[in-house]
């Protein structure tokens, strides 16, 4: 499949835009019906979903599931929504192989919310591919880059 990096890069400001204007319903549509999400154990990026605690990792069901909760008033910590600012840089492809583009980018993501400022560091590595002329993401890996979640102790917010 032919597409340049400024295709994906345009891509990938449009989910982060989506996801700080709080467009969940939107940023689950840019996922293939088998989609997944997933965040895996701080310092341990590569372990075994069934033998380790991974912070989040959604199949398409799921990942449909959390987002629209975030935007209900019961998800209480992320309610009234965090001011959320997601930025995407170094984007590289990394293959692009039987219709499937593996894509690496760095990623930093800000959430303030009642005077505190969290700040998620990473790297996001996707495998999109084209559905009916537009690019889906198939998975999305969020590799933090962080000893800790401190002082925040938590992900609230899709990353």
């Amino acid at each position: 499949m032919t597409i340049t990096r400024q295709e994906i890069e345009d891509f990938l400001y449009n989910e982060a835009e989506l996801l700080d204007e709080w467009k969940m319903k939107e940023w689950v549509a840019l996922f293939t019906e088998n989609g997944t999400y997933a965040v895996p154990p701080i310092g341990s990026p590569n372990a075994n979903p069934l033998s380790s605690l991974y912070l989040v990792n959604d199949n398409r069901e799921r990942l449909e599931h959390r987002a629209l909760r975030l935007l209900k008033k019961e998800a209480h910590v992320e309610y009234p929504h965090s001011s959320v600012v997601h930025n995407v840089y170094n984007v590289r492809i990394v293959d692009n192989q039987d219709d499937v583009i593996t894509v690496k980018c760095n990623f930093s993501a800000y959430r303030a919310k009642r005077d505190f400022l969290d700040n998620y560091v990473g790297v996001n590595e996707y495998q999109l591919v084209k559905e009916d002329g537009e690019l889906k993401i198939l998975s999305k890996r969020v590799i933090l880059k962080m000893s800790a979640l401190r002082p925040h102790g938590k992900v609230s917010i899709i990353l």
